[in-house]
């Protein structure tokens, strides 16, 4: 911890100097540094001078004013402003924190929306870069709990991102790419085999549709099944507008997102399901747990934690322990997880065809930001892929093929010997239609067109 003294002393008599005389300030600013606390001294130190000072003036006011004959002038009355900051309020000395010692105590947050999107307009603003200000916008609403040190890193990188590209301007897919490797860190280098690929894309696919159609208070922020250190692939939210309550409505569509692997599988893959919705099932049950027991949003009104803490549900009394998962409770939550699931399972068959489009475009590009999944998922131009080659005649027919073979073949424990169609497979009228911006073109490959280079000296950005 580190501790910033700065104090402002006005003499008394200055600010009562006659009009056209300066002013005199005398000022000290100390500054202190300790690993735990730094000692009683120090603390001793620090109470004497908050308690105030008196200092008396020099050795002619005191001996040199008497043998004249004259008083010696009173000593200066000084007066204090004190002002600290601290990272680590929980070190502090109960003694400093005592009323009378600091008057006013403010916590310092995360910035604001508006202050995050000032901050990025004074870092870019030092770059070449092609950013909009709705780039700007969208930035500052994709990164809600960003500080000035953290924003300030993620232009750095997206400067990393554009010149490993080749740019000579930051735009707005290195942006995303920079996020994606500050938020995930870079992807980690291993092939799925063909089977577990397809597979591990209409999982996140259902996750996104899901989502989009029903999480009206988030948006898809990334959706990958780039393997990362503790996750197949994943599609992350965010919210567009900072907000500090959530209601009943909206955790029962964060429930029926996490349940919509376990649906989805089952659906797509002939009533069968992989492990990979374990995470998703504790996530669901934890959310159908608060909400029937904590929140009050459930079919009783009673809070657990008061009947556990009490004894007063009918099970172990205080102290002794519970299962919250036994009695009435735990039946109440697996209904509501059945009600949803059920719930569920009905938008995944309405959506069939919008999850075999994301599902091929995760296979495809790997790695999708939300606007392109939505772009997807409605058929239309997105910034960086054209979603409107899923709605082509012959899209079902060609990759729902593909994805019929994979079923048989998990079925028949068989190899997969069919490659992933590519768009111009069933809609050739549109490949050539170029894709903007983050690297990728619809050819036969599918890979990104961007690769490593040396970096020159970076450019430093300032505070």
């Amino acid at each position: 911890m580190s501790l910033l003294l700065e104090q402002l002393q006005y003499a008394a008599g200055d600010l009562a100097a006659e009009p056209g005389q300066p002013r005199r300030l005398r000022d000290r600013m100390m500054m202190m540094g300790g690993g735990n606390g730094g000692g009683m001294g120090t603390l001793q130190s620090l109470l004497s001078e908050m308690s105030g000072l008196k200092k008396p003036r020099g050795l002619f006011n005191r001996y040199g004013r008497r043998v004249l004959g004259m008083k010696p002038n009173p000593p200066p009355k000084y007066r204090f402003l004190i002002m600290m900051a601290t990272n680590r309020p929980d070190s502090l000395d109960e003694a400093l924190l005592r009323p009378g010692r600091i008057d006013r105590i403010y916590k310092v947050g995360y910035p604001s929306k508006a202050g995050r999107v000032r901050t990025y307009q004074g870092y870019f603003s030092k770059i070449s870069n092609e950013l909009s200000p709705a780039d700007i916008e969208k930035l500052s609403m994709i990164t809600p709990y960003a500080t000035g040190a953290s924003m300030k890193d993620l232009v750095n990188e997206s400067l990393i991102v554009a010149l490993r590209r080749g740019r000579e301007a930051i735009t707005w897919p290195d942006v995303l790419e920079a996020k994606r490797l500050k938020e995930l860190g870079p992807p980690e280098d291993v092939e799925y085999i063909d089977p577990e690929r397809h597979a591990t894309a209409v999982h996140e696919a259902c996750h996104a549709v899901v989502a989009y159609r029903c999480k009206v208070h988030l948006e898809i922020d990334l959706a990958t099944i780039e393997k990362g250190g503790n996750y197949l692939g994943m599609v992350s939210y965010i919210r567009p507008e900072d907000r500090f309550s959530e209601w009943r409505s909206e955790h029962e569509t964060d429930i029926m997102t996490s349940l919509a692997s376990l649906a989805g599988e089952r659906f797509f893959f002939a009533g069968d399901s992989t492990s990979g919705v374990s995470g998703d099932l504790e996530s669901a049950t934890t959310f159908a747990s608060l909400m029937e027991g904590f929140w009050g949003m459930g079919s009783s009104i009673a809070s657990h934690s008061v009947s556990r803490r009490l004894g007063t549900g009918g099970g172990p009394g205080p102290g002794e322990g519970s299962d919250m998962l036994r009695g009435s409770l735990g039946g109440r939550i697996e209904a509501k997880l059945a009600e949803l699931y059920e719930r569920t399972q009905g938008v995944i068959e309405q959506n069939r065809l919008e999850i075999l489009a994301v599902a091929h475009a995760l296979e495809y590009y790997k790695t999708i930001d939300g606007e392109d999944v939505v772009a997807v998922i409605e058929g239309r131009q997105g910034r960086s892929i054209d979603g409107r080659v899923y709605k082509a005649e012959r899209f079902d027919e060609v990759f729902g093929a593909y994805h019929d073979h994979h079923v048989a073949a998990h079925v028949g424990h068989s190899k997969v010997t069919v490659p992933l169609p590519k768009p111009y497979d069933w809609a050739p009228e549109l490949v050539e239609t170029p894709i903007a911006g983050n690297g990728f073109t619809h050819s036969e490959t599918g890979a990104k067109l961007d690769g490593l280079m040396v970096l020159p000296e970076l450019p430093e950005l300032g505070e």
